[in-house]
């Protein structure tokens, strides 16, 4: 299964940032910490470097990453020009509030008094952009749930006299390279589900924790994994939670049911603090898909 998923809404919600962009001071781009690099827009990079506008990259939902992959982003991210890397819960209110602090930094000339510091929020879907809004505001102003794409218009408020900012609708590029990125986002929920299968989606991140994380599926759901793969993994998980499709011979497991429980599990931390991602896991990833683009195709046989 190859994901792609770029709806409509988001071609008018790209123009509409680009012409933001020009107006503003900092972008704060918000990303999942449990995939950091995955779930970083490129269309959003490119649009800042054009304006040459600093990025505080914000490293969200990190309660729910591994402590010691994000600070090994952390230290990946805040190696690039133009950019200053933080991690946050903002469904913490003190986190949250540290973000037009760090805004100023960036943004010194703006410490004057004459002009607002103008912020602007971007990043892709359902990676708490809208709760972050909330939290930097006191108060429920922009529309959240967990389902991508909730977001479908920007909203600029001001926060006080010296300082505006906009939040936008999570925003997608038209062409996912990497499969292994798509389907880290389906895990992550940030890609609507009429674009995936569930059950493929979680095969693949029972596979990728198998790797990582064996011990917290074993602690979870009480099964031996030695020699499982991921859907093997699926099938204990039904088998342990009577995920059984009713009308078949011989009890069949029913994958998709048992799929989003892991899946859920994974989104809602209940399997614990994980990374899908680490900046070394990432690299090696990039270098095999050069590799493997660069060889030749196999030629064609002669035929008889």
């Amino acid at each position: 299964m190859t994901i792609q998923w770029f709806p409509g809404h988001m071609t008018s919600a790209r123009k509409k940032a680009a012409e933001t962009m020009a107006l503003t001071d900092v972008v704060i781009e918000v990303c999942d910490a449990r995939l950091p690099e995955a779930s970083s827009n490129p269309m959003i990079k490119e649009l800042r470097l054009h304006r040459q506008r600093p990025c505080l990259k914000l490293l969200n939902k990190a309660d729910l990453a591994d402590p010691l992959v994000t600070q090994a982003w952390l230290d990946f991210y805040n190696s690039q020009p133009g950019v200053k890397a933080v991690a946050i819960s903002s469904k913490k209110p003190g986190e949250a509030a540290r973000v037009p602090g760090l805004c100023k930094g960036l943004a010194p000339h703006r410490n004057d008094g004459i002009k607002p510091l103008r912020m602007l929020i971007m990043g892709i879907p359902n990676v708490g952009k809208s709760t972050l809004m909330n939290a930097l505001l006191k108060r429920r102003a922009a529309a959240v749930g967990d389902e991508p794409a909730v977001t479908k218009s920007q909203m600029c408020i001001y926060l006080d006299p010296t300082m505006s900012i906009t939040d936008t609708p999570g925003l997608m590029w038209p062409k996912i390279t990497h499969d292994h990125d798509g389907y880290m986002l389906a895990a992550s929920h940030a890609i609507g589900r009429n674009a995936v299968i569930d059950s493929e989606v979680a095969i693949f991140l029972a596979g990728l924790l198998l790797q990582r994380y064996p011990a917290m599926i074993a602690a979870r759901y009480g099964f031996v994994i030695e020699g499982m793969d991921g859907i093997d993994v699926v099938e204990a998980v039904a088998k342990k939670r009577g995920c059984i499709i009713k009308g078949r011979r011989g009890g069949e497991a029913d994958l998709e049911k048992a799929g989003m429980i892991l899946l859920t599990d994974y989104r809602d931390g209940k399997l614990g603090r994980i990374s899908l991602e680490t900046p070394d896991s990432r690299a090696a990833m990039l270098a095999a898909a050069n590799e493997a683009a660069s060889k030749p195709p196999p030629a064609k046989l002669p035929q008889a």
